[in-house]
């Protein structure tokens, strides 16, 4: 297929390698900037354009990486014109009908990873959820996820926000620990690769039992003079102290279930 990506960021570079991989043509990569439009198409292909109304209206497929924020504004001027089209957005928290009115024939492929414009991801073990409004819609947009990944899911776009809220915990939240881990090590002069091997083993721990059987520390026993005692150690840092608090009697009253 021809397609056109609307945006740059850390997913339309990866998105945009494995549609490359995959025999697609990008023809041309959309960004604000003319710096992530240029380094994202030197990668994927296709020429760079910073006005939307530049954007060429004969492609097969539109696809959509941008904030949720700028949805709104963008999408009408973007579908003009190109309102037989196929459009998708990738976001995890936004409705499909976000193009209703606007476009005949939209969805959502929702790759669900975290990504990062320096990091090569292996797509095909990606798990992706897709969504689409329309028989042709979805037959153009499964054989593109098959094509890109060995685990397609169709998900509505209601649990498709449950999902993305599952994978904040999972990653982001998880990775913001790391970052409260690493100024505490920083602090005292200790480097965060310490942490590695107890990261990788709390992570191999969960393929093969649930995460509450994998749970261990002073949280669930709820042993309160550790906790007592670290939330101490915290008390120069209260935002940091109340996070592990608010941790703490979590893991307590959710082992307890």
């Amino acid at each position: 297929m021809k397609i056109v990506l609307i945006g740059a960021g850390n997913l339309a570079t990866n998105l945009g390698k494995a549609l490359l991989a995959a025999g697609h043509d990008i023809v041309q990569v959309f960004s604000r900037t003319v710096e992530s439009a240029t380094a994202l198409a030197q990668i994927a292909g296709g020429a760079p354009v910073t006005d939307i109304e530049q954007v060429r209206a004969d492609a097969d497929l539109y696809i959509v990486s941008v904030k949720d924020s700028v949805l709104g504004e963008l999408l009408p001027r973007l579908c003009k014109g190109k309102e037989t089209k196929i459009f998708l957005h990738t976001a995890g928290s936004m409705d499909m009908n976000v193009f209703e009115g606007m476009a005949i024939h939209y969805g959502v492929f929702y790759p669900m990873q975290t990504f990062s414009k320096s990091k090569e991801v292996n797509f095909s073990e990606i798990p992706c959820f897709i969504e689409a409004n329309d028989d042709y819609a979805h037959t153009v947009i499964a054989d593109m996820a098959h094509e890109l990944s060995g685990r397609v899911y169709e998900l509505s776009s209601a649990d498709r926000k449950y999902l993305h809220l599952a994978a904040v915990f999972a990653c982001n939240f998880v990775n913001h620990c790391y970052a409260i881990s690493e100024k505490i090590l920083a602090d005292h002069g200790v480097p965060f690769d310490v942490m590695l091997p107890l990261i990788d083993e709390t992570a191999k721990k969960v393929h093969e039992l649930s995460p509450k059987e994998a749970q261990t520390g002073p949280a669930v026993r709820f042993d309160e003079n550790v906790i007592r005692m670290q939330a101490a150690l915290l008390k120069d840092q209260p935002q940091i102290k109340d996070i592990y608090e608010r941790l703490s009697l979590g893991i307590h009253r959710f082992s307890k279930k």
